[in-house]
Protein backbone atom coordinates (compact mmCIF):
# COMPACT_ATOMS: atom_id res chain seq x y z
CA UNK A 1 0.00 0.00 0.00
CA UNK A 2 1.19 3.39 -0.83
CA UNK A 3 -0.66 6.88 -0.75
CA UNK A 4 -1.41 8.83 -3.33
CA UNK A 5 -1.74 12.52 -3.59
CA UNK A 6 -3.11 14.18 -6.12
CA UNK A 7 -5.24 18.15 -6.50
CA UNK A 8 -8.95 17.54 -6.33
CA UNK A 9 -10.47 18.31 -9.89
CA UNK A 10 -13.02 21.29 -7.89
CA UNK A 11 -10.85 22.65 -5.44
CA UNK A 12 -7.45 21.81 -6.08
CA UNK A 13 -7.14 21.24 -2.57
CA UNK A 14 -4.29 18.10 -2.02
CA UNK A 15 -6.70 15.05 -2.00
CA UNK A 16 -4.41 12.13 -0.25
CA UNK A 17 -5.79 8.54 -0.53
CA UNK A 18 -4.27 5.05 0.13
CA UNK A 19 -4.38 2.97 -2.90
CA UNK A 20 -2.76 -0.77 -3.58
CA UNK A 21 -0.08 -1.46 -6.19
CA UNK A 22 0.30 -4.64 -7.81
CA UNK A 23 4.09 -5.41 -9.55
CA UNK A 24 3.79 -7.41 -12.74
CA UNK A 25 6.91 -8.28 -15.48
CA UNK A 26 8.52 -5.77 -12.98
CA UNK A 27 6.19 -3.02 -13.84
CA UNK A 28 3.93 -1.52 -11.10
CA UNK A 29 0.09 -0.94 -11.59
CA UNK A 30 -2.57 1.20 -9.56
CA UNK A 31 -5.63 -0.53 -9.64
CA UNK A 32 -8.97 1.49 -8.68
CA UNK A 33 -10.83 -1.35 -6.70
CA UNK A 34 -13.96 0.62 -6.23
CA UNK A 35 -14.23 1.53 -10.27
CA UNK A 36 -14.68 5.20 -11.57
CA UNK A 37 -14.26 6.87 -8.58
CA UNK A 38 -12.95 10.22 -7.51
CA UNK A 39 -9.16 9.87 -7.08
CA UNK A 40 -9.04 8.05 -10.69
CA UNK A 41 -10.83 11.31 -12.13
CA UNK A 42 -8.34 13.52 -10.22
CA UNK A 43 -5.60 12.03 -11.76
CA UNK A 44 -7.30 12.34 -15.13
CA UNK A 45 -7.73 16.19 -14.59
CA UNK A 46 -4.38 16.58 -13.18
CA UNK A 47 -2.95 15.07 -16.96
CA UNK A 48 -1.90 11.84 -15.32
CA UNK A 49 0.51 13.32 -12.82
CA UNK A 50 0.14 12.32 -9.06
CA UNK A 51 2.97 12.41 -5.86
CA UNK A 52 3.28 8.34 -4.54
CA UNK A 53 4.63 8.39 -1.07
CA UNK A 54 6.01 5.03 0.53
CA UNK A 55 8.36 6.35 3.19
CA UNK A 56 9.51 8.89 0.50
CA UNK A 57 7.45 11.00 -1.86
CA UNK A 58 7.83 10.38 -5.60
CA UNK A 59 6.78 12.35 -8.46
CA UNK A 60 4.65 10.07 -10.47
CA UNK A 61 2.92 9.80 -13.74
CA UNK A 62 -0.09 7.47 -14.20
CA UNK A 63 -0.35 5.90 -17.65
CA UNK A 64 -4.10 4.41 -17.87
CA UNK A 65 -3.66 0.66 -19.17
CA UNK A 66 -6.47 -0.28 -21.98
CA UNK A 67 -9.08 -2.33 -21.29
CA UNK A 68 -8.05 -5.18 -22.92
CA UNK A 69 -4.40 -5.44 -21.12
CA UNK A 70 -6.22 -5.12 -17.62
CA UNK A 71 -6.92 -8.59 -17.38
CA UNK A 72 -3.31 -10.58 -15.60
CA UNK A 73 -2.85 -7.29 -14.13
CA UNK A 74 -6.37 -7.59 -12.02
CA UNK A 75 -5.33 -11.02 -11.62
CA UNK A 76 -2.43 -10.19 -9.57
CA UNK A 77 -3.92 -7.12 -8.24
CA UNK A 78 -6.71 -10.09 -6.47
CA UNK A 79 -3.49 -12.27 -5.18
CA UNK A 80 -1.33 -9.26 -3.62
CA UNK A 81 -4.14 -6.85 -2.03
CA UNK A 82 -6.78 -8.75 0.44
CA UNK A 83 -8.45 -5.38 0.66
CA UNK A 84 -9.68 -4.95 -2.95
CA UNK A 85 -10.98 -8.59 -3.27
CA UNK A 86 -14.46 -7.73 -1.48
CA UNK A 87 -14.76 -4.86 -4.19
CA UNK A 88 -14.06 -6.95 -7.42
CA UNK A 89 -16.80 -9.66 -8.62
CA UNK A 90 -13.60 -11.80 -9.41
CA UNK A 91 -11.11 -14.21 -7.51
CA UNK A 92 -7.70 -15.27 -8.18
CA UNK A 93 -8.95 -18.79 -10.12
CA UNK A 94 -11.24 -16.63 -12.31
CA UNK A 95 -10.82 -17.45 -15.50
CA UNK A 96 -9.68 -14.95 -18.00
CA UNK A 97 -12.58 -14.63 -20.10
CA UNK A 98 -14.20 -13.64 -16.70
CA UNK A 99 -12.08 -11.12 -15.57
CA UNK A 100 -12.04 -9.76 -18.96
CA UNK A 101 -15.52 -9.35 -18.79
CA UNK A 102 -15.36 -6.86 -15.83
CA UNK A 103 -11.73 -5.03 -16.98
CA UNK A 104 -13.38 -2.17 -18.55
CA UNK A 105 -14.80 -1.05 -15.31
CA UNK A 106 -12.06 -1.01 -12.78
CA UNK A 107 -9.13 1.63 -14.30
CA UNK A 108 -5.78 0.43 -14.08
CA UNK A 109 -2.81 2.74 -14.10
CA UNK A 110 0.93 1.89 -14.71
CA UNK A 111 2.92 4.08 -12.10
CA UNK A 112 5.97 5.79 -14.37
CA UNK A 113 8.26 8.13 -12.49
CA UNK A 114 7.65 11.77 -13.74
CA UNK A 115 11.19 11.18 -15.48
CA UNK A 116 10.44 8.51 -17.25
CA UNK A 117 11.90 6.03 -15.75
CA UNK A 118 10.12 2.75 -14.05
CA UNK A 119 8.66 2.82 -10.63
CA UNK A 120 9.36 0.90 -7.78
CA UNK A 121 8.34 1.42 -4.03
CA UNK A 122 10.87 1.65 -1.43
CA UNK A 123 11.58 -1.34 1.12
CA UNK A 124 10.86 -0.33 4.45
CA UNK A 125 13.65 -1.81 7.14
CA UNK A 126 11.54 -1.60 10.32
CA UNK A 127 9.76 -5.20 9.80
CA UNK A 128 13.32 -7.17 9.40
CA UNK A 129 14.45 -4.49 12.47
CA UNK A 130 11.21 -5.04 14.48
CA UNK A 131 12.09 -9.15 13.50
CA UNK A 132 15.38 -9.21 14.29
CA UNK A 133 15.12 -7.07 17.60
CA UNK A 134 12.55 -9.82 18.75
CA UNK A 135 14.77 -12.43 18.00
CA UNK A 136 17.26 -10.93 20.00
CA UNK A 137 15.22 -10.61 22.89
CA UNK A 138 13.92 -14.13 22.61
CA UNK A 139 17.81 -15.19 22.72
CA UNK A 140 18.56 -13.19 25.69
CA UNK A 141 15.66 -13.74 27.65
CA UNK A 142 15.75 -17.72 26.92
CA UNK A 143 19.66 -17.63 28.05
CA UNK A 144 19.63 -15.54 30.72
CA UNK A 145 16.80 -14.56 32.71
CA UNK A 146 14.29 -17.94 32.24
CA UNK A 147 17.20 -20.29 33.15
CA UNK A 148 17.75 -18.57 36.11
CA UNK A 149 14.39 -19.29 37.73
CA UNK A 150 14.28 -22.71 36.68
Amino acid sequence: WVRLDVPGRRTGRLMRIPIGLADLGGRWYAVSMLGECNWVRNVRSNDSHAVLRHLTATPVEMVEVPAGERPPILRRYLQVAPGGRPHIPATVTSSDDQIAAIADRYPVYEVRRADGTGFRPRRSWFPAAAAGAVLLWMRWATETKFSETR
